[in-house]
């Protein structure tokens, strides 16, 4: 019992020397007013430096808080990240240092951070380590404010909408919390209007890319009515960013573009030709591999398809369906003496309605019966003499008119079939001209607008 008492008399003296020290009085006296006896005066305040700086536990600490982009890195579509480099300034008050700054010459002073305690706060969206060069000192001011500018390295998580993908804008958030300390204990508020922080960013940043920085609005989450000790204080930020679409315009659009018009032209040839079909079939590879060479430009993710890839997609299909035409009007053309007569539907759909739609209407060509019946009609003899040789060879001759007659209406038939399957084949091609004009005037509509709506956003 007389240990304890001793050791507890011991502790209460102990303390009684030290909290006057931190608890009682914070101002700190230099013995001269150099740097060296400032940081003599100082090292008491270090061994605090595992505690937040208040005196009492209930008080908040107010961190405030603010950046500047000074480059955009890169963004991951199919990871759907965004890297980018910021300069945070984070500015809170050490209720355990102040000094008078005559007393000691200056009124600031730069000191190892590993001396302080540092607030906890953290970038929720981020998604690897801070690999930037850390900043070993900070600067401690006279009235006990602690100021902290380090470079920070952000690979963050973005929500990337890339739908109209090369003339996109995208929205990344940047929320800043503690770690660990709630709303009762850290405090964190804006120390710079978001329209500085814009302006500032905008003018510093060397590097962007492909990428062009809008704007950066701030918005304080709002936690009203709840219990303090229940939730973490967050400041969010909202970086926009506009891609710069002229090197996709120029690289894959306008490419593309060229090349479907080269396949609508090539209507102009004679479908019956050989050279069409071979023409079209060196369109499609050369698109395929314009594809192929391009296709670490396109973006790749699984949220959403691009408007772009569905644009490439029609172009390579329609394409393909040239040529699957040219080969039928080529079959139709040369092979359609051998075709059974056109159904009554397909006559009716292709030959009546379609025609007129594609103004060419169904061809009206006089056949021959009319004409055969009336010249052996003319023939027929008219029984005018009564002998019996003339009679016969009268009924002869009858018959080689008729065997001729019936010959004849069997080649018109033919004929005739050949010719609406050959008219069935030209309104299908002129069908597919008129919607590869159509698609090529509403793609190049939809990408201008599209464009100079990007520009003036």
């Amino acid at each position: 019992m007389g240990l304890l008492s001793s050791i507890k008399s011991t502790l209460i003296i102990s303390l009684s020397i030290f909290m006057p020290a931190f608890c009682s009085n914070y101002t700190i006296s230099c013995s001269q007013p150099t740097q060296p006896a400032l940081l003599e005066a100082l090292s008491p305040v270090f061994d605090l430096n595992d505690i937040r700086p208040v005196r009492n536990m209930s008080t908040c600490t107010n961190v405030t808080i603010f950046f500047t982009l000074y480059g955009i890195l890169g963004v991951d579509e199919k990871a759907q990240l965004l890297t980018a480099y910021i300069w945070l300034q984070c500015l809170w008050i050490n209720e355990f240092v102040s000094w008078d700054p005559v007393q000691c010459g200056t009124d600031m002073m730069a000191l190892p951070s590993s001396q302080f305690w540092i607030p906890d706060i953290v970038i929720n969206e981020f998604m690897e380590e801070n690999k930037a060069p850390p900043v070993p000192y900070l600067y401690l001011y006279s009235n006990g404010q602690v100021n902290l500018a380090i470079p920070v390295r952000v690979v963050s998580s973005c929500n990337l909408n890339i739908y109209t993908f090369p003339f996109d804008i995208q929205n990344c958030i940047y929320t800043f919390n503690s770690y660990l300390h709630y709303a009762s204990d850290i405090k964190i508020y804006l120390g710079r209007s978001a329209e500085l922080i814009t302006q500032i960013s905008q003018s510093v940043m060397a590097t962007m890319g492909e990428w062009e920085l809008l704007e950066i609005t701030a918005n304080k989450v709002n936690h009203d009515g709840e219990n303090q000790n229940l939730y973490y204080d967050e400041l969010e930020f909202q970086i926009r960013l506009k891609r710069r679409a002229t090197m996709y315009v120029v690289n894959l659009l306008l490419p593309s573009c060229f090349l479907i018009t080269v396949d609508l032209f090539s209507f102009l040839l004679p479908p019956q030709s050989v050279d069409r079909s071979a023409f079209k079939m060196t369109l499609i590879l050369g698109y395929t591999v314009f594809l192929l060479i391009m296709n670490d430009l396109l973006p790749v993710t699984g949220n959403t398809i691009p408007l772009i890839n569905v644009f490439f997609s029609l172009c390579l299909a329609l394409m393909v369906a040239s040529l699957l035409e040219t080969i039928l009007i080529t079959n139709l053309l040369c092979g359609s003496a051998d075709f059974s007569p056109v159904p009554h539907w397909m006559r009716v759909l292709v030959l009546q309605f379609l025609g007129v739609i594609v103004c060419m209407p169904r061809m009206n060509k006089k056949t021959a019966v009319a004409a055969i019946e009336t010249y052996v009609g003319l023939q027929e003899p008219k029984g005018q003499s009564a002998e019996d040789l003339a009679v016969y060879e009268l009924k002869k001759l009858g018959k080689d008119l008729q065997a001729i007659r019936l010959k004849v209406d069997q080649e018109l038939k033919d004929s005739q079939s050949s010719e609406e399957w050959m008219q069935v084949g030209f309104i299908i091609d002129r069908l597919l001209f008129g919607l590869y004009i159509l698609f090529i005037s509403v793609s190049f509509i939809t990408i201008i607008i599209i464009w100079v709506n990007s520009y003036n956003k």
